[in-house]
């Protein structure tokens, strides 16, 4: 029982309690707000939510027993199943209504899974191992070094834009981005990628964007309305539920708006519109604050990391909660066109949902075994120090 109390208490004074906690609050939070607006159908959103976040708690208390470095050093595990994820979706996959997307697999039992998600957690444990490796061997400035991370990450772009699901492959663009900046890639590389990506604008615009992604980007433009009945009905009607929610809302389960489910994917990409519609201004800064909370701490423990391998874990974590909190929001804010960009620990998808958990996890390992590294040096000092006298 000592043993017990003792490895309890070791573990709460390792890890990050205040974003144990920040967790807790987005999945409760999301929680009462997907319970709120599946009154307006009939598929049970909140059954396959509670079932992905007690799997994703549990595995990211596991991973944060677990030490980061072991995780590293066996990134092959992750290169291979990220590599039959998507072989699965390429077999299996299943196409959304009205959409070109192929990325989700069904499940027995009504569920359904969408690896894209899983394979950004595989991304950021070979990335960080193939960063680490270039550190190494003294490659990270030089161009073979770079190029080989930018076919690392091209190979998970290209696999998930085939699969049409185009909105995640900007957010392992920017995770790509983030992550070499963080690892120290020299600035002219990515002047030379920028460039490259300016003079390649014509090309994605008539080649890698098809119509539906052309009309959605050009809705934000325009200025006469046409598109509030097509392309840019999604979004108007967004910011029409957040602002009659005005200073805090109609209440939960009261929406008028949410009720007759007005707003499309209210309870996926615009759940923060149940948000401004029930709880106002004050729930949707809330929502904003608790994610703010979350991303600071995981930035906090990147920085705090003592090796390399440690930090970019941290920092792929970032990058990938950071970009999908800014677009998701400025998609329903209509600074952004929608590309099915998730709120993360917020949106229902049991995938989504048990993703950010894992990362969590990854974190918490990092922390933990950064203040395990702290304690063992301690120790060593206070020995030198005993030595001496």
């Amino acid at each position: 029982m000592k043993k017990f109390s003792d490895t309890f208490s070791d573990f709460f004074r390792k890890t990050d309690i205040v974003m144990w906690l920040l967790t807790i609050a987005a999945i409760v939070y999301s929680m009462l707000l997907i319970s709120s607006m599946q009154r307006a159908g009939d598929y049970n959103y909140i059954r396959s939510q509670v079932i992905a976040v007690i799997i994703g708690f549990a595995a990211a208390i596991l991973i944060s027993f677990a030490d980061y470095r072991f995780i590293i050093k066996k990134w092959y595990f992750a290169l291979i199943a990220g590599l039959l994820l998507a072989a699965v979706v390429f077999a299996f996959g299943r196409r959304v209504s009205g959409t070109d997307d192929t990325a989700w697999i069904e499940l027995p039992g009504g569920f359904s899974l969408q690896p894209s998600e899983l394979i950004k957690i595989c991304f950021i444990i070979t990335f960080s191992k193939h960063i680490t490796y270039l550190h190494e061997k003294k490659l990270i400035h030089s161009l073979a070094g770079v190029l080989t991370l930018l076919a690392h990450a091209l190979i998970p772009m290209m696999i998930i834009h085939f699969q049409g699901d185009d909105g995640t492959v900007l957010i392992f663009a920017l995770m790509f981005v983030i992550m070499a900046f963080v690892a120290g890639v020299q600035f002219r590389y990515f002047a030379a990628l920028g460039g490259l990506l300016l003079v390649s604008i014509p090309i994605i615009w008539n080649v890698f964007m098809n119509e539906e992604h052309r009309n959605r980007f050009l809705a934000l433009f325009d200025l006469d309305g046409n598109s509030m009945t097509n392309y840019g009905w999604q979004q108007y009607q967004g910011k029409v539920s957040i602002a009659s929610g005005e200073l805090s809302g109609s209440g939960l389960y009261n929406g008028p708006r949410v009720d007759y489910a007005i707003v499309p994917e209210q309870e996926n990409d615009f759940i923060m519109t149940v948000a401004g519609e029930e709880l106002g201004f004050i729930g949707c800064l809330l929502l904003i604050l608790i994610l703010f909370g979350i991303i600071i701490k995981v930035l906090m423990n990147a920085s705090n990391a003592g090796e390399t391998a440690g930090k970019l874990i941290c920092t792929g974590v970032f990058a990938a909660f950071a970009s999908q909190t800014i677009i998701n929001i400025g998609m329903v804010l209509g600074f952004f066109p929608v590309i099915g960009i998730t709120l993360p620990l917020f949106s229902s998808g049991g995938t989504s949902a048990l993703s950010s958990l894992v990362c969590i996890g990854l974190v918490q390992s990092v922390r933990g075994h950064n203040m395990d590294d702290m304690d063992t040096a301690k120790v060593r000092k206070g020995s030198q120090i005993r030595i001496r006298l």
